[in-house]
């Protein structure tokens, strides 16, 4: 059972009642990512999310800080490719401080000049970050690689050169035209009362209007079965293989998932037992499912030494070609499909967890499903299912990345599977 109206403003509100929960999960979702950023605008979304925590017209930074710890609470944001989210958890009672808090960010956020220039050096230092990581960096570059041509190739930080460039001007000019009310959901989950939600709604968010009409990147369907390196010093290869995926929303998610239990999402994974236990030529070895809107990803990666890096290459794609031959046996799928509905309910053990599965949903899709709903799609999901989608992703031209020393020795077609 949900909660669901609109807001005088338009703004939409889920919400999910939990009655043996003590603690109560809130979120405001706004659908600004990297997706939706014109290329001068990359990196826009996530620095606007770091600023709204510097400081309003009513709270300081330390204010901010001192008013959710006294009270035990969390406070955090995130930023995706489709949208950032901005969240608390608090005991029930404290829900009128959460929502305080919440929409003085959203509403009332000064952008600071002082505060965004050292903010501008923690992003910086963000992103030197990543780039210290090997494994995240080459998933990101088969982002570039898979996605060229759409904005889910952009990356969610921006670029060095991007991020030294704006000014508070940018950000206030991107939030006044992506932060709207028909572009936000307020979602919460856990103890709360519902008698009195929509008053406490409108108390706070009432004042939240749309000041600007976005320019949109236009959004393309495109998948580029093309390679990307990339040289560091480091010690170990970090391979990925890109196939075109499954879109949210798209019911074939479901086999997908079942498949990807089987093929690379845990330990007794084909991939897995293979490369890492048979062989023991890599120690991180495994497959995923990005979904995203209008797109999606299918994605192997290992990591694994000079030495070793063309037979882990021919073990993932021997293992690809035996799915395409031989399919998938009825003892492997019972146990994934098991796998995939046990990891999906310890998943939603926490307020925070419903609060983001009706917060996204609602978002993105404007659809919420129930725990019953996605139960009953997994034990739906056939044998005949799996086969079909995995067959008919991996038959495809892969993308690649590769990052390391000398990745340019790798021959191409170990990587690119024409």
């Amino acid at each position: 059972m949900y909660d669901a109206f609109t807001l005088s403003n338009g703004l939409r509100v889920v919400a999910e009642p939990i009655g043996h929960f003590r603690s109560v999960s809130v979120g405001l979702w706004v659908g600004a990512g990297s997706m939706t950023e014109l290329p001068q605008e990359n990196g826009l979304s996530h620095f606007l999310e770091h600023m709204l925590f510097k400081g309003t017209e009513r709270r300081s930074v330390r204010d901010i800080a001192e008013e959710m710890d006294s009270i035990g609470g969390q406070l955090n944001a995130f930023t995706s490719k489709e949208c950032t989210c901005y969240y608390a958890k608090v005991m029930d009672d404290d829900l009128p401080i959460a929502m305080d808090v919440l929409s003085d960010l959203l509403l009332n956020a000064t952008l600071d000049a002082g505060e965004l220039e050292k903010e501008r050096g923690v992003i910086l230092e963000e992103i030197s970050m990543v780039e210290d990581s090997p494994e995240d960096v080459v998933h990101e570059l088969l982002s570039g690689a898979a996605l060229d041509g759409s904005p889910l190739a952009q990356p969610i930080l921006g670029t060095n050169e991007g991020i030294a460039a704006y000014q508070a001007g940018d950000l206030a000019r991107y939030r006044d035209t992506h932060y709207r009310p028909d572009n936000t959901v307020l979602a919460i989950a856990g103890r709360y009362n519902a008698e009195r939600l929509r008053a406490l709604c409108e108390a706070h968010l009432a004042g939240f209007a749309a000041r600007q009409t976005p320019e949109l990147p236009e959004r393309k369907r495109v998948f580029s079965p093309t390679l990307l390196r990339k040289e560091k010093d480091v010690e170990q290869l970090h391979l990925c293989i890109g196939f075109p995926g499954i879109e949210m929303g798209d019911p074939d998610i479901y086999p997908l998932s079942v498949f990807n239990n089987l093929f690379g999402g845990g330990m007794s994974s084909r991939l897995f037992q293979r490369i890492r236990e048979e062989s023991g030529m890599a120690y991180a070895v495994y497959s995923y499912p990005t979904a995203y809107l209008g797109a999606g990803l299918y994605t192997l990666y290992a990591g694994t030494s000079a030495q070793h890096v063309d037979a882990v290459l021919a073990m993932l794609r021997e293992e690809v070609e035996r799915v395409l031959a031989d399919g998938v046996t009825q003892e492997e799928f019972i146990k994934a499909r098991a796998q995939l509905k046990g990891g999906y309910i310890l998943g939603l053990e926490s307020a925070s967890s419903h609060m983001s599965n009706i917060g996204r949903g609602e978002l993105l899709l404007r659809r919420i499903q129930s725990e019953d709903e996605v139960i009953e799609k997994i034990d739906a999901v056939t044998i005949d299912d799996v086969t079909r989608i995995a067959t008919s992703i991996l038959k495809h031209d892969n993308a690649a990345s590769a990052v390391g020393r000398d990745v340019g020795r790798i021959a191409e077609d170990k990587l690119l599977w024409r």
